[in-house]
């Protein structure tokens, strides 16, 4: 276990999304949050690897395509490969002004999107039922306005992913959150908990690159 048991996060972490300004707002993310997230990224993945029993390698965004609108997240993703994570699946820590996040994420450029939704439809019996009792939301067109609703994981939803990893600009963004007040004093042993319940669909999407 690691020294500490949350992840070190403040109230003026989540404020900064409130910043204007894309310079303004990214001098204060690499100055307060991205450290917390390089932190919490070199502590977790070895974690992340021991419950779960892959391998993962960190990598924290650097926004590097945005000159002009400040970014409303940023996160920290845990992935297979040590040279990037944009082409896989990869589980996503993120921040935001509404909280905290564990997600698994698939970007539309990954590789391979096409054989994770033949994956996913032939896996989908098995999905629902390793998720029976997990509550997810879906962030893939997360409007920044509120935390998107909680979905129960079935059939339908498997679908509607597999349909989406299809299209040119497709992918995949599920997960759980936990609103400020609760991010605040949130347990990394409950970030490790909630990265175990969406760990069969990263798997799932794994398997397929």
């Amino acid at each position: 276990m690691t020294k500490t048991a949350t992840l070190g996060f403040n109230l003026a972490d989540f404020q900064v999304f409130k910043v204007e300004g894309f310079s303004e707002r990214m001098a204060q993310l690499y100055a307060t949050v991205r450290p917390k997230l390089l932190r919490a990224g070199d502590e977790l993945a070895p974690e992340l690897a021991r419950k779960l029993h892959m391998e993962f390698f960190p990598h924290v965004a650097r926004h590097a395509r945005r000159t002009v609108n400040p970014p409303p997240e940023t996160w920290c993703a845990f992935g297979p490969s040590a040279r990037g994570y944009k082409r896989y699946p990869y589980l996503g820590l993120c921040i935001s002004g509404f909280g905290l996040h564990a997600r698994v994420v698939v970007k539309s450029e990954a590789d391979h999107r096409v054989e994770m939704s033949e994956m996913i439809k032939r896996k989908g019996a098995e999905l629902t039922r390793a998720l029976n009792s997990t509550l997810v939301a879906r962030y893939d067109n997360w409007d920044f306005n509120r935390i998107p609703p909680a979905l129960r994981a079935d059939g339908e939803l498997w679908n509607q992913l597999a349909e989406s990893l299809m299209k040119k600009t497709g992918g995949i963004d599920l997960g759980v959150a936990w609103p400020v007040r609760e991010a605040l004093k949130l347990d990394r042993a409950e970030i490790l908990e909630a990265f175990r319940e969406l760990e069969p669909i990263y798997r799932v999407c794994r398997s397929a690159t």
